[in-house]
């Protein structure tokens, strides 16, 4: 029951807190409540799968009959759940004062129940249920809560995303249909006839890769980002961004890993292209949450060089890259909407000398940039360097390319720290308030978490390196 308890309890709370939460108090105090039990259930969740070492179900029965609502919990899952359990409480603290909260507060519960139950789905009908039920509340969080072309964001959002997910449920149904197996998804699943498998695999892809996003499928993230209120952007980087990479591990790879070999160079290539142009739009960015926008383009093609490694290793730094950028990226999102809320701009020209002005808040952001390049020992190392490394592995020196975009990060993280954090101070900088108590709170556990994944990745390798080597088994690349 735990497993249906970390889908159910978020929905409850999104229920509960639009049907009741008509104060701003109510509202806040059923969200945080919620989220707050959420990570507990996730944390029991985790410990229980450390314990017993064993994949974890659960299937809902009506007079012993089954029913298509089936959930796991395994290796790939777990740390994926828990971060997404953790950003919850960090997304509802970060919209404490959101307007219309009930319905905000809502919609980001609804949000949370449906990611999870893409992570947790064990039957490929759930998967898809839940897949498409993600669209809803982040396109109206999107479009109700968003800044100025905020409809345009979400339009553009809904369009992309369904259109991917469409193709996405064709590949689904050849896997029904060709797998002989119904709808469940087995924790050994059984590929599909090789004559099948590269058609299937592509229109899996295809879902998969625009919710990614690889270029040149990309184009709604920046947009989306830009407008998205900041509760949004941490869920949109946080979680929604590993959902694609997720699908491939979880369905796309194991189902059609003959298809998934002889299309693995053009994922590498799809992963290399995304992290030498992201960094590149990143460096030309004047909007400082675009450039946030556009280095996520570029992490998130690490997590694909990872996957089409098809080795242990690059699951690995594919999972680790994966938390660490939810991290990471969640913290930039937070501050750079802070940092709007007291400017009303995002403009990095508009600012310089927030070290004298804004300590606090500059200390956190020098520290978020240095995560973000990828500095030893912070949480954005271990993952990209291990999936660099098995990468370099199976496809040789072609993956040198992703060299430049090391440089271009370098280059537009230190533009962003000059810009903002040294040189003259901002016009009217006297009136912006340094980090409340509040903010030091959502602050905190992000950096403490950051530093200890970059110093003990094992956090999440030793819990998952069980699934992720029968994963690459499946994948048939194992180093």
């Amino acid at each position: 029951m735990t497993l249906a308890a970390l889908v159910v309890i978020p929905l409850a709370g999104a229920f509960a807190t639009a049907l009741l939460g008509r104060s701003a108090g109510t509202a806040r105090a059923i969200a945080l409540v919620t989220s707050l039990a959420v990570a507990v259930v996730a944390g029991m969740v985790w410990r229980e799968y450390a314990v017993e070492g064993a994949r974890l179900t659960y299937e809902f029965t009506v007079n012993g009959a089954g029913s298509f609502v089936r959930l796991a919990a395994d290796g790939l899952s777990v740390p994926l759940v828990g971060l997404c359990a953790f950003l919850g409480i960090i997304a509802v603290l970060a919209s404490w004062d959101a307007e219309r909260p009930g319905a905000h507060m809502g919609l980001l519960l609804a949000l949370e129940a449906a990611v999870m139950g893409v992570f947790l789905a064990a039957d490929l009908v759930l998967f898809y249920v839940a897949w498409e039920a993600v669209l809803i509340p982040m396109f109206l969080l999107i479009g109700g809560w968003g800044h100025e072309n905020r409809r345009y964001a979400a339009m553009k959002f809904f369009v992309y995303t369904f259109a991917g997910s469409a193709l996405m449920l064709v590949g689904l149904v050849l896997v029904i249909i060709g797998g002989g197996q119904g709808t469940g998804m087995a924790e050994v699943p059984i590929a599909l006839a090789a004559a099948s498998q590269p058609l299937a695999f592509w229109l899996l892809a295809a879902g998969f890769l625009v919710k990614i996003p690889v270029v040149p499928l990309h184009t709604w993230l920046p947009d989306a980002h830009v407008e998205a209120p900041t509760a949004g952007s941490i869920m949109l980087a946080g979680v929604l961004l590993k959902m694609g990479a997720y699908g491939l591990a979880r369905i796309a790879i194991p189902y059609t890993p003959d298809a998934f070999t002889a299309a693995a160079p053009i994922l590498a290539a799809l992963g290399v292209i995304g992290i030498v142009y992201g960094a590149a739009m990143a460096l030309g960015q004047s909007d400082l949450k675009r450039l946030v926008a556009y280095s996520s383009v570029a992490h998130m093609g690490f997590v694909v060089i990872g996957l089409a490694s098809g080795t242990e290793l690059g699951y690995q730094g594919a999972l680790l890259g994966m938390v660490s950028h939810g991290l990471v990226a969640g913290l930039l999102f937070f501050l750079v909407g802070a940092l709007y809320e007291r400017a009303h701009t995002r403009q990095i020209a508009a600012f310089g000398g927030l070290g004298r002005t804004l300590p606090k808040w500059a200390t956190v952001f020098v520290f978020a940039s240095l995560a973000s390049l990828g500095l030893p020992g912070l949480s954005g190392f271990p993952g990209e360097f291990a999936a660099v490394v098995a990468a370099f592995g199976t496809f040789g020196f072609a993956v040198a390319v992703v060299g430049i975009g090391v440089v271009l990060a370098g280059a537009y993280t230190l533009r962003a720290v000059r810009g903002v954090v040294h040189g003259g101070e901002p016009v009217d900088a006297a009136r912006y308030a340094d980090l409340s108590v509040r903010e030091l709170l959502i602050v905190a556990p992000l950096v403490i978490s950051i530093v200890a994944l970059g110093l003990w990745p094992r956090l999440v390798t030793d819990i998952a390196s069980a699934t992720l080597g029968a994963l690459a088994s499946l994948a048939g690349m194992v180093s």
